[in-house]
Order: structure tokens, then sequence, then C-alpha cells
């Protein structure tokens, strides 16, 4: 049986880590921002369609130009560039299947406990293999995610304020 290369499959996780930690905190604050707009669950779909594409290839182009300033082999590259890219488009589109098949209050619903449980049990073991306590990760992890929730609230709340009063 062929022994695991315990280094290359941390770094092959990691690439996913990285893409999945961005869509759900991106996902999440696109819901609270919109949740109060007019035309709410389309104007949601519609702006995590397009995250889904354009602001990750944006995000996934521009560590593909960091991790090649900063020497890595071109196999290395691609593939941090390729997991990067499908592990944020999936989660987004978990996302998107909430809203689109889900009332629109119980798909945020849904997809606050979804992100809350994914970021704890990534956090988790992130934190156990690099033997640190992992309530501490779980709680600085959910704390950034409770501030775009709250922050992309309160943006979302004053604008649909301003532009439809």
């Amino acid at each position: 049986m062929k022994q695991i290369n315990q280094e290359k499959f941390q770094a092959g996780k990691n690439k996913f880590l990285f893409g999945g930690f961005a869509a759900i905190i991106t996902n999440l604050g696109i819901i609270a921002g919109l949740l109060s707009s007019h035309n709410a669950k389309g104007n949601i779909i519609g702006s995590m369609l397009v995250i889904a594409i354009a602001d990750n290839i944006s995000d996934t182009f521009g560590i593909h130009i960091y991790q090649e300033a900063e020497g890595l082999k071109e196999s290395e590259v691609w593939l941090s560039s390729l997991t990067n890219f499908a592990s944020r488009f999936f989660i987004s589109l978990i996302f998107v299947f909430f809203v689109v098949f889900l009332p629109l209050n119980v798909a945020a619903i849904a997809c606050l406990v979804f992100s809350l449980v994914m970021i704890s049990t990534i956090s988790y073991f992130i934190a156990t293999y690099k033997k640190r306590n992992p309530y501490v990760a779980i709680f600085e992890h959910l704390s950034v995610a409770a501030a775009v929730v709250i922050i992309s609230r309160i943006l979302g709340n004053l604008i649909t304020g301003y532009f439809y009063r």
C-alpha cells in the first residue's frame, strides 16, 4: 500500500479551505446585506452567481499571479488556482441552492446554520492539526463571520432605506 505524503496532503487541503472560507463569508455578507432589498430573492441569487463567477475569477487570478511571483512551480500554481476556484464555486452553488429552493427567510437561516457548521468544523480540524485550542480558533473565525453579517446587514438596511424611501 502506498504511503500518503502528509505534507502534500495538508497543502492540498489548504487550497480547498482557503476558497471555501472565502465563499462562505462572501455569501453570508450577500444574504445579510440584500435580505431587506426589494426583490430580495432575485437580487441575492443574481449577486451570488456573479460572485461565484466574476469575483471568484478575479481572486483566483490574483492568487495565481502572486504565486507565480513567489516562484512556485507552474504545476503548483495551477493546482492552487483550480482548487481555489472550484471550492469557491461549489460552495457558492450550495448557497444558491438554498435560496432558490427554500422560502427566503428559511433559506437565510439554512445558509447561516450551514455556514456556522462549516466554519466551526473546519476551524476545529485546523486547530487540532496545529495543536491549538480549537475553541479559540472557532471563536475567532465565527467572530469574523458575525462581523461580516452585522456590517452587511447594516449597510443593506441603510442603502435600502436611502434609495427606497
